[in-house]
């Protein structure tokens, strides 16, 4: 036990790559045949019952179109040490009774460990938004700060185009993508209002976040990726 805590302090010490300093766990989770609903409700009590443990509310929603799973969620821990505190863990043993109930009612979960922005941030658009844009990566070797860049380049193009950016969040241990990002919208309208800007504003855009032009942008991003899955996914009330 000792041993596993001088971890989690040498790991929450460790120096990271890039800007965002809050840590997550991200939880990819495919329902058993027909149990979605049970699981969806199981989390809402979850939910309900995580300021008795101390845990921040989690952030999720429901697969529409795309990858295999039915439920992404993120849970707040800001760093290892505060997570697997003692007093946090006598804390979450209260949860054990409902995580026990819901392990009959998962067919595959995947988990990951991220690094992303604030919470507050994150509620704030998720609270605004009822369509989400999930873009999933492995990088090739060597190239996850190229993939990163990149993935900066395309909120610089969408800022300028007035539209939403997307949510980076970059990995520290667990399942093997490296980043992924989420996009926040109020409809499929609003994810589709960038095909009505005019070419020639959408070329100078992309050109001044450094791509050659609107229609090289993934194009460019293949540079960098040896997998990508991307899914539509919907908010959950």
């Amino acid at each position: 036990m000792k041993r596993v805590l001088v971890l989690i302090i040498l790991l929450a010490a460790a120096p990271f790559a890039f800007a965002q300093d809050y840590l997550y766990r991200a939880s990819m989770v495919q329902a058993a045949p027909g149990k979605l609903l049970e699981v969806i409700d199981q989390y809402k009590q979850i939910q309900k019952d995580l300021p008795a443990s101390g845990d921040e509310s989690f952030l999720w929603f429901r697969h529409s179109q795309g990858d295999r799973w039915d439920l992404i969620l993120l849970f707040p821990m800001h760093s290892y040490a505060e997570f697997y505190s003692p007093a946090r863990i006598a804390k979450r043993e209260k949860l054990s009774a409902t995580l026990g109930r819901m392990q009959p009612l998962i067919a595959w979960q995947e988990d990951v460990f991220v690094f992303g922005p604030p919470p507050d941030e994150l509620h704030k658009a998720f609270d605004a938004s009822a369509l989400f844009h999930l873009e999933i990566f492995q990088a090739l070797p060597g190239a996850l700060a190229d993939l990163h860049k990149e993935r900066e380049m395309e909120n610089a193009y969408a800022a300028a185009l007035g539209q939403p950016t997307n949510f980076i969040f970059t990995r520290d241990a667990g399942a093997a993508w490296n980043l992924f990002t989420i996009g926040c919208f109020r409809n499929l309208r609003h994810y589709a209002e960038s095909e009505t800007v005019p070419k020639e504003k959408q070329d100078q855009a992309a050109r001044a976040a450094g791509f050659q032009s609107a229609g090289e942008i993934g194009a460019y991003l293949r540079r960098f990726i040896a997998v990508h899955h991307d899914t539509l996914g919907a908010a959950i009330r």
